[in-house]
């Protein structure tokens, strides 16, 4: 069992199911765990893949950009949900807010090439891969 303060009125209770020790159960702070997209970054022979998990966002509240040139920003915002008087919330465990997250792309990345897709929660960004130049190597006889 976790030992994860969380404020509950006026008395701090102990949450063993807590996922956030920053983010105490009434707090409307923009610092929330969605603030940590999972992503993963994979490299093929013809191109660097980056997937990043938002689920229940929809494309338009995704941003894909290129800054400075190398710099890979991914950023976008879930918004809370709208409040009615008469509903009270018991546990808010869902991430909420805004990310960002920024990678330096290799030299080898053809960044005016980048595609981004979204499917079922998943963003895909996709850059392909400058061609490596291959050398051609001559023989050259070695006389007596």
């Amino acid at each position: 069992m976790s030992l994860i303060p969380s404020i509950f009125g006026n008395r701090i209770i102990f949450d063993p199911f807590s996922s956030d020790i920053w983010a105490p159960l009434n707090s409307n702070d923009e610092i929330s765990t969605f603030a940590n997209a999972q992503i993963d970054w994979k490299e093929t022979p013809e191109a660097h893949v980056i997937k990043a998990d938002l689920p229940g966002l929809k494309k338009e509240e995704v941003k894909v950009e290129i800054e400075e040139g190398r710099v890979l920003q991914l950023s976008g915002e879930r918004s809370v949900e709208k409040e009615d008087k008469n509903e009270k919330w018991h546990r808010i465990e869902r991430g909420r807010g805004k990310f960002l997250r920024r990678f330096r792309l290799p030299e080898n990345a053809k960044v005016d090439e980048v595609k981004a897709t979204m499917e079922n929660g998943v963003l895909t960004v996709t850059m392909p891969k400058v061609e490596e130049k291959k050398t051609k190597l001559k023989s050259i006889d070695i006389s007596n």
